[in-house]
């Protein structure tokens, strides 16, 4: 049949698809479960709990925590408090039993039992299977149905390479045990045959991201090198045994990096003729044009056609919350009508190019699969050339519906143990009940025929267009997006241009004039110990003299220049780091050894310092009143006068920007002494300062060795404040110096003083493993637990112990030790030579009381730079220096708790307080937590490192810190001194008017 263009078109489309459904909805109607089968009950009881919100997320949490509650009584005392928060929403009867049942008691027993077994026979009708003989009972009965299939293996996420095998091995297993059995089976010419050939009969469908457990987009490259090693075995595997292989699509960061991986390994001569292969694209995704022309292009190029399964897409919610957490586009449509109304545009593309493009679409809305029948019989396209796709357990009214059209239908099953599969139920609950599922409005609203049918574009047509208006105030500055590859060859790009600027040479500043000295700090790169960044001049006590003296002259000046234009020069240097901000992150790489991503998130961080300490210091600066006939009263704020930054080199761009930034913004001046480790990259900072248009003197660079200068800028009579972040030991000789009092001295000392920790994660027996073991992984080993922050210790509780510890130890081990500049490091080296050295010496201590659980050889790396491999060592005892000192570096201890009470004593038996975190789905310990863990910073259920400015306030107590919390609203004010000035306005009995009195 000749396709017609334009409106022409489109209306007898629409003509069409109405009819189609309106006759699919009248038979649907019909099909409906009878009050006498179990899936009708089953349906009534979703529809009763969905019916109210509070009651559907806690009946989701309880079915995602069910797989690590293994006793009766942990289950009851779970469902009481999840549900015990929404009792006045339940009905009387289930009160009544959480009243009057207690978790050790039998009832309270038989609740746990009578909870698990219905959440299991539930899964049971998601799920296909636990075993290939069970999954094969399932299939057969989908045959007799008159379905096909495709397979998906649930459970745990890949964290580790060991996992990564067995996931390869389970699908090796299940297509060579399957097969056989399948291929016996008689021929059904609707199931087995497309227009063109015969089809397999087996069918499955992966994730990339699976077969690789380091899979990032960060390194397209390794990640794809590692994928195709296992990629390539289970193709052969499906050529060998006639079965045909699915690529899933994920969240969006992976969607490229799938589609390169997918397209690369099928160009390959041993699989360019392959045709049962097939891929997902998601129409909830604005770019899924742009990949379908993308994959017809290849698949012309290559020669041979494979299947495309299109989808709305299954990760709206998560994409939601991660473009919004990041201050990223949102990569997916906003309005459901939309991802509908792409469907159809792409279900028209699929149809005409099925030629190359074998078309799947996979849908359960009724409207969607209905233009594509009246899409494909309008093109003449034979129902043998496409498939409809549904999940297992859901819609099955609708598939037969359509296999009695004539449609081959094919059912997506997961198979896997149950209690693993926990969180694919979930997913599919959230489905089947969401507000928007096309079953639920089918089944449960009151929506007519005509309302269910209605096209997508006149659904867009009656709302209201989505006000994408900026928020004002303060927003965190984006990280880089490294799964965009314009994104990854800028910070290329801006790596190699860095290693032409080595062996530079830079001075001190003081008052503006660049000024040498007879001695160098040589900058030397951890990855590469040979090569040399640059060399920087080593102030004397001389310069630091000449430093306070341009401050202290810059003071009057700079303190009485109005807020507004301090705040401007922030965000001038915020907006010049912006603009060199590849360039800033890459000497990070090559000067600290920091990762790609690490290195960028330093460089955003620097710009929201500056930028909410400018948004801070504007509200702080207009003064409060509080007056009285007769009497006017002024608070306000002062400079506190001439402030020492004193700077780390883990941070060497955020912290010492943002120790700067709160001190000049508040109307002090400054004296900045960075790290030796890190002096060029703070060098790259002044010159930012300088294009700033900052005055002389207002900020004056003094890079030093620390014991040649440190007692004299600590100890000057001229220097008021003192902002340091580094080690406790030099935090409390600052602060012991800072408080012997000169007699020159005008002021009392302000010390403000970041210092470090022995922070601890808690491992609770109901914690989600995939999340914990990735959180401490990332906490523990990110820059190489060079983070004051980082993780130190875990903390478990005895009933996971082994089951957590076999996870980590398999994780660390997969871990990728290399230079930093590599995109696939994971764990670079050490800041220097000294932190060999002393990490060495603690691994040693770990040897002599137990054997490491994990120890990572560097050898072949220790004499290109400064490495240490990651360590794990377990069982720690409380008193072994493993758990009471600050390493700095990849050495993880794990205790073993008895209990929360245990754990948490455990957890603040150091003298530090800085950071802290637990993983536990349980609200009353969680609870217990946030009262009884005493830490600056708590993070629940996430990794305890990446605290962002505004949203994560940073700082400690005890020997963690002194001083409030940088990023937060009340550090603008240790560096300034409140005044308040009263007026009395009473003169000879009489007072000025006030205005509001004028105008009446």
């Amino acid at each position: 049949m000749t396709k017609q263009d334009g409106s022409d078109w489109e209306s007898s489309i629409e003509v069409a698809t109405r009819e189609i459904g309106q006759d699919l909805l009248s038979h649907l109607d019909r099909r409906a479960p009878s009050i006498f089968e179990r899936r009708w009950w089953e349906d009534r009881i979703l529809s009763r709990a969905m019916a109210d919100e509070s009651i559907k997320v806690q009946m989701f949490r309880f079915v995602d925590v069910l797989p690590m509650l293994r006793k009766h009584e942990a289950i009851a005392s779970h469902l009481q408090e999840y549900f015990d928060e929404v009792r006045a929403h339940l009905p009387w009867a289930v009160r009544l039993g959480l009243d009057i049942s207690q978790p050790n008691s039998v009832l309270g027993r038989a609740l746990g039992l009578n909870a698990k077994s219905n959440v299991l026979r539930m899964a049971s009708r998601f799920i296909a299977g636990s075993d290939v003989s069970e999954v094969l009972d399932s299939v057969r009965q989908l045959r007799r149905g008159g379905y096909a299939f495709t397979l998906d293996l649930l459970g745990e996420a890949t964290i580790s390479e060991r996992e990564s095998n067995d996931y390869l091995q389970a699908y090796l297993d299940l297509i060579s045990e399957l097969a056989p059995a399948v291929q016996h089976w008689t021929a059904n010419e609707q199931l087995d045959f497309d227009d063109q050939d015969e089809i397999p009969r087996v069918n499955v469908s992966l994730k990339l991201s699976s077969l690789y457990s380091q899979f990032s987009p960060v390194d397209p490259a390794g990640t794809a090198q590692a994928v195709k090693q296992r990629l390539r075995p289970l193709l052969r595997s499906a050529a060998e045994h006639q079965a045909h292989l699915h690529v899933d699509m994920e969240q969006y960061s992976y969607k490229d990096l799938t589609l390169d991986i997918f397209k690369e390994v099928l160009l390959e001569d041993e699989f360019r003729g392959l045709r049962d292969v097939g891929i997902v694209v998601q129409t909830y995704l604005p770019d899924a044009a742009d990949d379908l022309k993308g994959l017809l292009e290849w698949a012309r190029q290559r020669g041979t056609s494979v299947c495309v399964r299109l989808v709305k897409g299954a990760y709206w919610d998560y994409e939601a919350v991660v473009a919004a957490r990041n201050n990223w586009p949102l990569p997916v449509f906003r309005q459901k009508w939309q991802s509908d109304r792409e469907f159809e545009r792409q279900t028209r593309f699929l149809l005409e190019n099925r030629q190359w493009l074998r078309p799947a679409f996979g849908s359960h809305n009724l409207r969607s699969l209905a233009h594509v029948v009246a899409c494909a019989r309008q093109l003449g396209v034979p129902e043998s050339a496409y498939e409809i796709q549904l999940l297992y357990g859901m819609g099955m009214e609708q598939a037969q519906l359509f296999t009695e059209m004539g449609n081959r239908v094919r059912v997506y099953a997961p198979f896997g143990r149950l209690i693993p599969g926990m969180a694919y139920l979930v997913r599919r609950l959230l489905e089947n009940t969401s507000n928007d599922s096309f079953l639920r409005q089918t089944y449960s609203s009151d929506l007519t025929s005509e309302e269910l049918l209605m096209n997508p574009a006149e659904i867009g047509g009656d709302l209201p267009q989505d006000d994408e208006t900026p928020c004002d105030g303060f927003q965190n500055e984006p990280h880089s997006d490294f799964s965009r590859a314009e994104i990854r060859e800028a910070m290329q790009s801006a790596i190699d241009d860095v290693a032409s600027q080595f062996n530079e040479e830079y001075s001190l500043l003081i008052d503006g004039r660049m000024i040498d000295s007879k001695g160098t700090i040589v900058s030397i790169n951890p990855s590469c110990k040979s090569q040399v960044i640059g060399r920087v001049a080593a102030a004397t006590p001389d310069d630091v003299t000449a430093a306070i003296d341009a401050a202290r002259r810059a003071l009057g000046h700079w303190s009485k220049t109005d807020v507004s234009h301090r705040a401007e020069y922030l965000e001038l240097m915020a907006a010049e780091i912006r603009n060199h901000r590849f360039e800033l992150a890459a000497w990070q790489i090559h000067e600290c050894g920091k990762n790609c991503v690490e290195a960028d998130a330093d460089v955003a961080e620097a710009i929201d310092f500056c930028m909410y300490y400018a948004d801070q210091m504007r509200q702080l600066a207009p003064a409060r009143t509080s007056n009285v006939a007769g009497e006017d009263n002024h608070y306000l704020y002062r400079a506190r006068g001439v402030a020492v930054v004193i700077a780390p080199w883990n941070f060497p761009l955020a912290i010492m920007v943002g120790m700067t930034a709160a001190a000049l913004v508040a109307g002090n001046t400054v004296v900045m002494k960075p790290a030796e480790q890190s002096s060029i990259m703070a060098a790259k900072f002044m010159e930012i300062a300088i294009d700033a248009g900052l005055p002389d003197g207002v900020i004056n660079f003094l890079p030093g060795v620390g014991e040649e200068i440190g007692p004299e800028l600590v100890g000057s009579p001229d220097v008021d404040i003192i902002v340091f972040t580094g080690s406790v030991e030099v935090g409390l000789e600052i602060n012991r110096l800072a408080a012997v009092t000169d007699a020159r001295q005008r002021n009392v000392k302000r010390v403000i003083a970041e210092m470090g920790g022995k922070n601890a994660i808690i491992i609770d027996d109901d914690a989600d493993l995939d999340e914990a073991v990735r959180g401490v992984v990332h906490s523990a080993f990110g820059y190489c637990g060079q983070k004051c922050s980082a993780c130190s210790r875990v903390i478990v509780l005895e009933d996971i112990y082994d089951l957590f510890v076999g996870r980590l130890t398999e994780a660390v081990l997969s871990l990728k030790v290399g230079p930093a500049a590599d995109p696939g490091t994971f764990v670079g080296p050490v800041i220097d030579e000294d932190a060999v050295e002393r990490i060495q010496k603690y691994i040693e201590i770990g040897k002599q009381d137990t054997e490491p659980l994990v120890a990572i050889d560097v050898s072949e790396l220790a004499d290109s730079g400064h490495y240490v491999g990651p360590h794990v060592f377990g069982d720690v005892a409380e008193d072994s220096p493993l758990v009471t000192d600050e390493i700095f570096g990849p050495v993880l201890a794990v205790q073993r708790a008895s209990s929360l009470d245990h754990a948490l004593k455990l957890a603040n038996a150091t003298a530090y307080a800085l950071t802290g975190g637990i993983y536990s789905r349980s609200p009353t310990n969680l609870e217990r937590a946030r009262r009884e863990f005493l830490v600056g910073n708590l993070y629940l259920n996430r990794e305890i490192t990446g605290a962002l400015v505004q949203r994560h306030p940073f700082g400690g107590f005890r020997m963690s810190g002194i001083g409030s919390k940088a990023g937060g609203p009340d550090y603008l004010l240790q560096f300034l001194v409140p005044i308040n000035i009263t007026e009395n306005t009473l003169r000879r009995g009489f007072a000025p008017i006030a205005e509001a009195e004028i105008g009446e």
